[in-house]
Formats: C-alpha cells, structure tokens, sequence
C-alpha cells in the first residue's frame, strides 16, 4: 500500500479504522502522517446511510475518539471542530473496506451504502471522485458479488498475491 503509486501522490486521504476481521489500518495510518498528508476518516450516522470523513490530527488521536454500537470508532457526534473532507479540499484517494469483492471491483459492504452514498456526494464536490483503493484478504476476492443500481465500484482491490 505504502509503495502504491496512487497513495504516493495523494495528499487527502480517507481511510477506515479496522474491525478485528478487516485488513489492519494502523501501520497506513502511521505512514500517512509521517509523509504529512492529510488523514480522513468515516464518522457513521446511525440509523441512515449518512457518513462524513473527518479530519485526524494524529495517529494518537485515535485514542480520543468514541466506540460506536457497531464497536468501531469514530469522532463523536457533538465534535464539530473536525474538517469535514468535502467542506474542504475533497479527498485524493480512498481506502474502503468491505466483505467480498469481485474483479470487476463491484464490492460488497455491510448493507448501509455509507460508502455508496458519500461516493455520490465526492462526484457533487470541485475536486471529483477521489481514487479508491480496497483493501481485502484475497479469500474475500470471488467470482461474482451482488450489486445494485447505486452501487459504485471500486477503482482497484489490493490483497495478497494481487
């Protein structure tokens, strides 16, 4: 990842905090602030399919934020000095997560569509669509994944052996 040509160039760059059966995101996190970029990441709005991409101000601040229902954390609701990415300068590449994927980058989330739908509000935004990079064991790779209409796909899936 850190080697990738795409995350190389970026300078704002989205990326999700991982699950315990996700791809592992703390080393990238890392590396993002000691290239001094500009790190993102999602704040889920429950109950809908709304999610924001807040600023980090450091890999430590991770340690401020609050554990969701979901058990994943995020900036919390009533924290509103965060840079929004997309009341900014939009975003250069994003890491997405998912739980299957197919190789012709349709991927298969948990359901929400957050990513679907912030996807759809970055095309709204100056800077376009951002890059999007996901991340996935290679078990994850499969022939098909269902789709729907407003499903957008990844640009590229790194995994193992890719």
């Amino acid at each position: 990842v850190i080697g990738h040509s795409r995350y190389q160039e970026s300078k704002r760059i989205a990326i999700f905090l991982s699950m315990p059966d996700e791809i592992q995101t703390e080393e990238i996190i890392k590396d993002i602030f000691k290239q001094g970029k500009e790190c993102f990441i999602p704040r889920y709005k429950p109950d809908s399919n709304h999610m924001d991409m807040l600023k980090l101000s450091s890999a430590e601040d991770i340690s401020s934020l609050t554990l969701t229902s979901w058990n994943i954390l995020q900036p919390s609701d009533d924290d509103s000095a965060r840079e929004e990415a997309l009341a900014g300068g939009g975003l250069d590449l994003i890491f997405m997560p998912g739980l299957g994927f197919d190789k012709k980058g349709n991927r298969l989330g948990r359901g929400k569509g957050y990513y679907d739908t912030y996807l759809e509000r970055c095309m709204k935004h100056p800077s376009g669509k951002p890059y999007t990079i996901a991340l996935a064991f290679k078990e994850q790779i499969c022939e098909a994944v269902p789709v729907a209409e407003n499903d957008v796909p990844v640009d590229e899936i790194l995994y193992e052996d890719c």
